[in-house]
């Protein structure tokens, strides 16, 4: 470990002011994924005067790791001025801002290194803590203010790029849906002549289980008409491994991505499999109806189901418009449980296959562009774990630091 390393207790200080004035802030939480975001605490009778008030360009830090998974629970305050945040968080505040800047000390938080070493160094025997005391003496490798500003303006960038992409998808995604609606809600299809069927005169037919008139020639029909249901089965554990031998595994949302599954792990002795393009749905525990692409062929275990179909953009938005009525039948109060049968028999309006094949067709360019702006994001996200990893390499005048 180089000169350039040093340690961070030299440069931050903890910050302990309370809300005795009971001034009106939002009340903030430490997410998952490292950023402060508004609390959904109910705070009704709490005396707030307990709570920690938090600046912007303050750090909170939550101690305890063995409730978190493989992250620390860190953040920095970025959006708001000013925010409280519970009395179990510490917070704290670079010293000189001209010689650490705070986004560059939360890159390197960022890090999945930083976490490794967070969990490796706490300790406890009923709950693990990474005190205070520990992040002080963590070490790290402190550049000078312009190489720091430079590898910020760096992150920014990518992390720009990422915004971008992400606020094309929801355009998409939600044009996606209005125009599934409009022909499978609505009825306003393309007729022969390329008009709104529904609205120019097309045949309707009054249907008793809905209610409502549905096209002449729709029928009532179930999910396993039109798709297939594969139920997961969890492989032998001893055959699971994450070096690349044998097929890489689904077992739930930790290989799910933002759209596409991702390969976190493999089995020797798969069971049950997913082809590229079907849906993972998970059916088992707390993410029952969080629902992937796959990307490829994969195993998959028993806390998932892939769903087969000829429409599977058709079959993406139709089970998102109707997840929550799909999930209304989920069982186990506990541990929910969506199982086979309820799948299958769930009860949905059919179409042509002449019409679902046009729409499949006619939306192919809105899916593929969905498909290539999130393909594009784990791109950008690789060069943005290149640009963390490059942290610990890392220059003041001639001398470079290499951990």
């Amino acid at each position: 470990m180089g000169s350039n390393y040093k340690r961070l207790g030299d440069y931050i200080q903890e910050v302990n002011i309370r809300n005795k004035a009971l001034i009106e802030a939002p009340l903030m939480g430490v997410s998952i994924k490292k950023v402060l975001m508004p609390s959904i605490a109910n705070i009704i009778g709490t005396d707030m005067s307990t709570y920690k008030l938090i600046q912007k360009n303050q750090f909170a830090y939550g101690s305890v790791t063995s409730r978190n998974g493989d992250k620390i629970s860190i953040a920095l305050m970025e959006e708001h001025d000013q925010g409280m945040v519970s009395q179990a968080y510490t917070v704290f505040e670079v010293k000189d801002v001209k010689e650490l800047a705070p986004e560059y000390l939360m890159m390197w938080f960022r890090r999945p290194e930083f976490d490794r070493y967070a969990r490796f160094m706490s300790h406890g025997s009923a709950r693990e803590i990474f005190s205070w005391t520990e992040m002080r003496d963590t070490l790290l490798p402190i550049p000078s203010p312009e190489k720091q500003l430079q590898i910020i303006k760096e992150y920014n960038t990518i992390q720009n790029r990422i915004q971008l992409n992400n606020q094309l998808i929801t355009k998409l995604e939600e044009t996606a849906q209005a125009i599934y609606k409009q022909w499978f809600v609505d009825f306003e299809f393309p007729d022969v002549d390329g008009k709104p069927y529904k609205s120019n005169g097309g045949a309707m037919v009054f249907c008793e289980e809905l209610e409502r008139e549905i096209p002449v020639g729709w029928v009532i029909g179930k999910l396993n008409d039109f798709s297939k249901i594969v139920m997961g089965q969890s492989p032998l554990g001893e055959s699971y491994n994450e070096f690349g031998d044998g097929v890489a595994l689904v077992n739930g949302p930790v290989e799910f991505g933002s759209y596409f599954t991702v390969k976190t792990k493999w089995t020797t002795e798969p069971k049950k499999y997913c082809e590229k393009n079907d849906l993972i749905l998970c059916v088992r525990g707390s993410t029952v109806g969080k629902i992937v692409v796959s990307d490829d062929k994969y195993a998959i275990g028993r806390g998932v189901c892939a769903i087969k179909s000829k429409y599977p953009f058709f079959n993406l938005l139709m089970i998102k418009n109707n997840l929550n009525l799909i999930l209304k039948d989920v069982t186990g109060s506990t541990f929910p449980n969506l199982d086979r049968k309820t799948l299958e028999e769930f009860r949905v309006i059919i179409g042509s296959n002449e019409l679902l094949q046009y729409f499949e067709t006619k939306l192919e360019p809105l899916n593929g562009t969905i498909k290539l702006l999130h393909t594009e994001i784990v791109k950008i996200e690789e060069l943005k774990g290149l640009l963390l990893a490059r942290m610990t390499k890392v220059e003041r005048g001639i001398e470079t630091v290499e951990n």
